[in-house]
């Protein structure tokens, strides 16, 4: 399924997954409390990934930004969804990269890889923001490293659901979107 080039069906597949990804992270979210910023556990970033893997990097990531930064826009996280979008580039990079590395072959192990590749990329990307996030309210370097550390636990949480239903979800759906391939 992973097409590159704007076809009317990659174009409603990107929408489809960005309405998916918002979805995912309206209905289930668990509030976690934090040094720095309002952290959460949610399927957004699960749901991004699978985005990547379906659709390819460029279709994906922009599935990724619609759906979880028309999320902080229209939730009170708008200050920062530009971070978020950001986030969802580097993981689109290095997911879609490690996947062309694997010669996209989607053998289980190597979507299980991948799983956790995202996993780990989400906690440091997710650091990093914690960090500008911090620095932008005013707070001293040192103190923001400090404090951006100690709010990773939903991060943590949100990384390991993303290891772990990243190639559930994948091996799930992959029958049933190359089905619809196959009619169109």
């Amino acid at each position: 399924m992973r097409q590159e080039k704007n076809t009317l069906r990659a174009i409603i597949f990107t929408g489809l997954f960005a309405a998916i990804i918002f979805i995912g992270i309206s209905l289930l979210r668990i509030p976690i409390p934090a040094l720095v910023g309002r952290p959460f556990i949610h399927f957004g970033n699960s749901l991004t990934v699978l985005a990547i893997l379906f659709l390819g990097g460029r279709n994906g990531a922009l599935a990724g930004i619609i759906g979880l930064g028309g999320f902080d826009l229209l939730n009170g996280y708008a200050a920062t969804s530009w971070l978020t979008a950001l986030e969802v580039i580097v993981i689109a990079l290095v997911v879609n990269t490690c996947f062309n590395l694997f010669q996209q072959n989607d053998r289980a192990s190597h979507i299980v890889i991948l799983g956790i590749v995202a996993g780990l990329m989400k906690i440091v990307t997710t650091y990093a923001v914690s960090i500008v996030e911090a620095l932008m309210v005013g707070t001293s370097f040192k103190v923001a490293l400090i404090n951006s550390f100690l709010s990773l636990p939903a991060t943590m949480i949100n990384s390991i659901s993303t290891a772990i239903l990243v190639p559930i979800l994948y091996f799930a759906l992959r029958g049933s979107l190359q089905s619809v391939r196959r009619r169109a």
